[in-house]
């Protein structure tokens, strides 16, 4: 007898429905996968087969041959436990076969047939919805995160015993609900940190709350303990809250990429991510032979930190150029190529020096001549070029540590004024592709939005001759200056917008260290 039954393969971060052919014969016992399976899925013979004795589920000897179609698509992982070992029961008689094709059927088996979890949940669950499949049949663990898709069931099972219970003897387990939108507004903004905890730094504070305003990269530059790491933290606390499409489209990587638990349906805070030193290249921007996302991409619709940039290797820094500027990276392989988005804010500190006290108001820096300038050059040019902000940070006084008088201003009330110049830059690039802020501007809207009287042509172009800043500094400039004129709900940027955003190029390795 033959039956088809319905899984899928994640690509990327979408899913592609897998179509499993299972015909049941009698004669010579025989297992047999053909359609590009890989080891992980050939070796589901051994746990499907297990897990049936083990369950007391009959399986007689007989001539199993499965198809797993397209057949031009390698099938990867042991998520296909569960698919197999229901079409196998659909095909032998032990389950009726008529409605087995109306869901999507996904899950690893244990030896004892318990359904283990499996990753990229919620792009399968999008994808079932889209082509019209009644439900989703998955491991318990995940049913939460597959729910956020309406308009689909989602059944949890446990043990591989739920499926006959499910088609034989129509005994299903609870449907999982999930209310998308209460849960999203419910838990927006739930953070332990706030900007208020930082005392003194406020000219920090307003080059953060700048770069959140504008979606600009930011570096801070200063000696240990002046509160980089800090400041960093509480960057997401001030960035807007996230949308359902962002909060969505920011869940579908984390579930590709196996980091959610599964208390977690719904990602409603911006990711911070921030990878270790140590970190590879594979590792920071995605792939590897089975490829997966990397910290850029779980980063996407937050904020990417890289604390003590040059001690990352060079090679690690240097494949950033591009998803920078293109806010999508691209892992290409011989047979095919998965695309990840990669929408990241990103923050950078480092020390000025190796001893870290170059600059110090109290304190010697004890490094030769020359040192300074060889220890930023760590950072190529290029990469510093597309960070838009560079913040020197100086320490904080003991009087304004230890002063009780002033209250620093809270995160919500930042957030605020962000939130005012995001909704004018979203005024302003309504109608365009892919353009919410001031940071993603072409060259050639930057030329229609920012333009300049010639006061502040005649600055800029001082500022740029003294300092050696490159073509792509000149636009950053422009671009930072535009959002320091929304924040003040300026139509038209003023000589004192361009003034402080050329005083945030300040870090530029040809003036800077020497």
């Amino acid at each position: 007898m033959l039956v088809k039954t319905y899984g899928s393969a994640v690509y990327g971060v979408n899913a592609i429905s897998i179509t499993v052919e299972v015909n049941v014969s009698e004669g010579v016992p025989h297992f047999y996968i053909v359609g590009l399976p890989d080891n992980a899925v050939k070796e589901s013979q051994t746990r499907i087969e297990t897990a049936f004795k083990n369950n007391r589920i009959p399986l007689r000897g007989l001539r199993i041959l499965v198809n797993m179609a397209p057949a031009d698509i390698r099938k990867e992982g042991s998520a296909y436990d569960v698919t197999l070992a229901t079409a196998i029961l659909a095909a032998s008689g032990e389950i009726p076969a008529h409605e087995v094709g109306e869901y999507i059927i996904m899950g690893e088996l244990s030896f004892d047939g318990t359904v283990v979890p499996i990753k990229g949940v919620l792009p399968i669950a999008i994808q079932a919805r889209k082509e019209g499949f009644k439900g989703f049949i998955l491991p318990k663990q995940n049913a939460r995160e597959a729910a956020i898709v309406s308009d689909l069931e989602v059944y949890g099972i446990d043990n591989i015993k739920e499926i006959v219970s499910f088609f034989k003897e129509g005994i299903k387990p609870p449907r999982e609900v999930f209310n998308t939108r209460e849960e999203f507004s419910n838990k927006q903004q739930n953070t332990d940190v706030d900007f208020s905890d930082v005392k003194g730094q406020e000219n920090i504070k307003r080059a953060l709350e700048i770069a959140a305003a504008g979606g600009h990269n930011v570096i801070l530059i200063g000696p240990p303990g002046a509160g980089k790491t800090m400041l960093a933290k509480r960057l997401p606390t001030i960035l807007p809250p996230l949308s359902l499409h962002e909060a969505l489209e920011t869940t579908k990587i984390h579930s590709v990429a196996g980091k959610l638990s599964k208390e977690m349906g719904l990602i409603n805070v911006r990711p911070f991510r921030s990878p270790h030193h140590t970190i590879s290249d594979v590792a920071l921007v995605g792939g590897g032979g089975n490829p997966q996302p990397g910290e850029i991409s779980l980063a996407h619709n937050g904020v990417l930190f890289l604390d003590e940039l040059p001690e990352f290797k060079r090679q690690v820094l240097e494949v950033m150029r591009q998803p920078l500027e293109e806010r999508m990276i691209t892992i290409s392989r011989a047979k095919f190529a998965v695309e990840y988005p990669a929408s990241f804010m990103l923050v950078a500190s480092m020390n000025p020096c190796p001893c870290g006290y170059f600059n110090h108001p109290e304190k010697d820096c004890v490094c030769g001549p020359g040192i300074v300038q060889k220890y930023l050059n760590k950072i190529s040019g290029p990469l510093l070029d597309r960070i838009d902000i560079h913040v020197e940070v100086t320490p904080v006084s003991f009087s304004e540590l230890s002063s009780t008088t002033r209250t620093a201003e809270q995160s919500e009330k930042i957030r605020d004024r962000v939130i005012l110049a995001r909704e004018i830059q979203a005024n302003r690039f309504k109608g365009e592709y892919q353009i919410y802020s001031n940071s993603q501007m072409s060259g050639r809207q930057v030329k229609e939005v920012c333009e300049i009287s010639v006061a502040g042509q005649t600055l800029l172009k001082t500022a740029m001759e003294r300092q050696g800043l490159s073509a792509r500094a000149y636009d950053r400039i422009l671009k930072v200056s535009r959002t320091i004129a929304d924040l003040a709900a300026s139509p038209e940027i003023r000589i004192e917008h361009l003034a402080e955003a050329i005083q945030y190029r300040s870090l530029d390795k040809e003036t800077w260290g020497n």
